[in-house]
């Protein structure tokens, strides 16, 4: 009637092995790192950041090479703090912009990098900023081109 040590034994490490599993899982698929990737932090001053959150990629070329770690609001503007890989280097004429990829509409820092020799250390600014026009301004844009007055 009742199961025996070994049923007992077997049911109980199925178990935990299901929950390591789980976890694992978790962890790989949700992007959660355990513990912070070696790296230098950068920050960036922004208009308007519209849908960017912490954890989104920061790209270069369309390369990832880091994520959003910080936003907060700094003199009436987005101060975005982002979290760079080892290795990789922004001069300090770069230029940050806030784009879209993707059907969903998945926002991302993207890094243009200048024609300065100089690199921006941790901690340091990029102070160029590309202006961002969103699909209904670019609508917009499109519509007044188009339907012009004529001259009289």
């Amino acid at each position: 009637m009742y199961a025996s040590r070994f049923t007992q034994l077997l049911v109980g490490l199925f178990a935990l092995l299901g929950i390591a599993a789980l976890v694992y899982l978790s962890v790989r698929l949700g992007n959660v790192g355990i513990y912070p990737t070696p790296g230098y932090t950068l920050y960036a001053n922004f208009d308007n950041i519209s849908g960017l959150k912490t954890g989104d990629q920061v790209q270069l070329a369309g390369v990832p090479i880091g994520k959003v770690q910080s936003i907060s609001l700094q003199d009436n503007r987005a101060h975005v703090g982002m979290r760079i890989n080892t290795g990789i280097k922004i001069d300090t004429d770069a230029i940050a912009a806030i784009k879209t990829s993707g059907i969903i509409g998945d926002k991302y820092v993207s890094v243009a990098l200048g024609p300065s020799e100089g690199n921006l250390a941790n901690g340091g600014t990029i102070r160029q900023m590309e202006l961002s026009r969103d699909r209904s301004t670019r609508s917009l844009l499109f519509l007044f081109k188009t339907f012009r007055m004529p001259a009289v």
